[in-house]
C-alpha cells in the first residue's frame, strides 16, 4: 500500500480544509522568507554598506545549494511533516534572535553572515520537506490543483511580502522586519501542526547510512523511465525563468529605450500570466494528456521568448511577456504534479530536493552569461537563447514516450526500470 492509496477520498483541493491549512502555512512561510531576505539585505546595507550585501546573501545561498540533496534524505528518513515543523521552529527562533540582537546593538556583518548560513542550511531541509507533503494530504488527481494553489501562494507572497517589509521597516527598521518574519514563521508552524497526513504502511526498519540513502535516491531518479527525463525537462525549462529572464528584461528595456517603467510593465505582465496559469489549474477539473500538454506549452514558451526579444514596441513586449508567463507557469505546475504523482512515497523528499536543486542551482550559472550575451550580440540574442533552451526541453518531452504519454493519475506501480534501490521505511 502506498501513500497514494491511503490518501483521503477525492475532493476539490480548494474545498479541502486540510489542504487549505497546508496552503495557509506555506503562504505564511514563503511570505516570511521574503520579509526575512529583505530585512537581512537592509541590515547588511546599514552595517557594512552595499558592498557587504552580496557577501551576506551568498552566505545564505551557498549552504542551501550544497545541502539541498541532504535535506531530501532528512525529509524521507524522519517524515516530511515532522521535518517541516522542526525547520519552521528553528527559522522562527533564529530570526527572532537576530531581531533581539539588532535591537540591543548594531550587529556586525559577520553576525549577519552567520545568521544567513544557519538559515540557508535550515532552508535546504525545509524546502524538500514541504514540497513532499501534497501527496500525503490529497489524492493524486488533485495534485495539479494543489500545485496551482501553490503557484498562486508564491505570487501572492512575492507581491505582499515586500510591501509588508517596507511598511514595517519605516517604523521599526530591520529589527521590526525580522520580528515580522519571525511572527510569520510562528504562524506557519502553528498551522502546520494542525495538518493531517495520510498514514503510510509500516515497513521494517533499515539501518542505511545517510550517504547510502542519498545514493539510493539519485539512482532511483536515474533509473526511472519517466522521472529521469522529467527532471531534465524541469532543469532546462526553469534554467532561464528562475531568474535570468528578469535580468534580461532590464537589459532589453534599457536597449530599446523603454526605461524602468517599461521593464516594470513587461515583468508585471509575466507575473500576471503566471498567476493566471496557476488560477486556471487550480479550478480545472483535470488536465488531459498532461505530458503532451506540458511539451506543447514549452513550444509556445520557446516561440514567445524569441518574439519577446524581437518585440518592436513596448505593448507587443507586454503581450509576449504575459504569454510566456502563462505558458511557463503552466509548465511549472504540471511538472510539479507529475513528479508527485509518479514518485514512490519513500523517495518524495529526495526527488523533490533534486528538482529544487535543478531549479535553484542551474539558473545562477546563466547570470554571468546574460550580460556578456547582451553586450556582444544584443538582448534579442539572449532571449533567442532562452527560446532554444525551452525548445530543447520540449523536444525531450516529445521524444520520450513515457513522458509524452504521462497523465495525472495514480500509477499502478511506481517503480523505476531495473531493481528498486534499498531505501528507508516510509516515515
Amino acid at each position: 500500500m502506498s501513500a497514494h492509496e491511503t490518501a483521503p477520498p477525492a475532493r476539490a483541493a480548494y474545498r479541502d480544509a486540510n489542504v487549505l491549512r497546508w496552503l495557509t502555512a506555506y503562504t505564511a512561510s514563503v511570505t516570511g522568507d521574503v520579509v526575512y531576505f529583505l530585512a537581512l539585505s537592509w541590515a547588511a546595507t546599514r552595517v557594512g554598506g552595499p558592498s557587504q550585501v552580496g557577501l551576506v546573501v551568498a552566505a545564505g545561498a551557498l549552504p542551501r545549494a550544497v545541502f539541498m540533496l541532504g535535506g531530501g534524505v532528512v525529509a524521507d528518513r524522519f517524515g516530511p511533516l515532522r521535518v517541516a515543523v522542526v525547520s519552521d521552529a528553528i527559522r522562527c527562533a533564529v530570526v527572532l534572535a537576530v531581531a533581539v540582537a539588532v535591537v540591543l546593538g548594531s550587529p556586525s556583518v559577520w553576525l549577519l553572515v552567520a545568521v544567513a548560513l544557519v538559515f540557508g542550511v535550515v532552508d535546504a531541509v525545509f524546502m524538500p520537506a514541504v514540497g513532499a507533503l501534497p501527496p500525503r494530504i490529497t489524492s493524486p488527481e488533485q495534485l495539479a490543483r494543489v500545485q496551482g494553489m501553490r503557484g498562486l501562494s508564491i505570487r501572492l507572497s512575492n507581491a505582499v511580502g515586500p510591501l509588508l517589509a517596507g511598511s514595517v521597516m519605516v517604523i521599526g527598521d530591520a529589527a521590526g522586519a525580522f520580528t515580522l518574519a519571525g511572527a510569520l514563521f510562528a504562524a506557519s508552524l502553528a498551522v502546520l501542526l494542525t495538518v493531517r497526513i495520510a498514514a503510510p504502511a509500516e515497513a521494517a526498519p533499515r539501518q542505511a547510512s545517510a550517504w547510502r540513502e542519498l545514493g539510493d535516491g539519485l539512482r532511483y531518479v536515474g533509473r526511472h523511465r519517466l522521472l529521469a527525463p522529467l527532471v531534465a525537462v524541469i532543469g532546462l525549462s526553469e534554467m532561464c525563468f528562475s531568474g535570468p529572464v528578469a535580468t534580461g528584461l532590464v537589459l532589453l528595456a534599457d536597449e530599446r529605450g523603454w526605461g524602468a517603467p517599461g521593464m516594470g510593465w513587461v515583468a508585471s505582465a509575466f507575473s500576471v500570466g503566471a498567476a493566471a496559469a496557476a488560477l486556471l489549474l487550480t479550478v480545472a477539473s483535470r488536465i488531459p494528456r498532461a505530458g503532451l500538454a506540458m511539451s506543447g506549452a514549452l513550444l509556445v514558451t520557446a516561440a514567445g521568448a524569441v518574439a519577446l526579444g524581437r518585440a518592436p514596441s513596448l505593448p507587443v513586449a507586454v503581450m509576449f511577456g504575459a504569454l510566456i508567463g502563462l505558458t511557463s507557469g503552466f509548465t511549472t505546475t504540471v511538472t510539479g504534479a507529475l513528479i508527485q504523482t509518479e514518485t514512490d512515497p519513500r523517495y518524495l523528499g529526495r526527488v523533490t530536493s533534486v528538482t529544487t536543486l535543478c531549479t535553484l542551482g542551474l539558473a545562477p550559472a546563466l547570470f554571468p552569461a546574460v550580460g556578456v550575451t547582451v553586450a556582444l550580440w544584443g538582448a534579442d540574442a539572449f532571449f533567442a537563447g532562452c527560446g532554444a533552451i525551452c525548445l530543447l526541453a520540449a523536444v525531450l518531452g516529445l521524444s520520450v514516450p513515457a513522458l509524452r504519454r504521462a497523465g495525472l493519475q495514480a500509477p499502478e506501480s511506481v517503480t523505476p526500470t531495473g531493481p528498486l534501490p534499498a531505501g528507508p521505511p516510509v516515515p
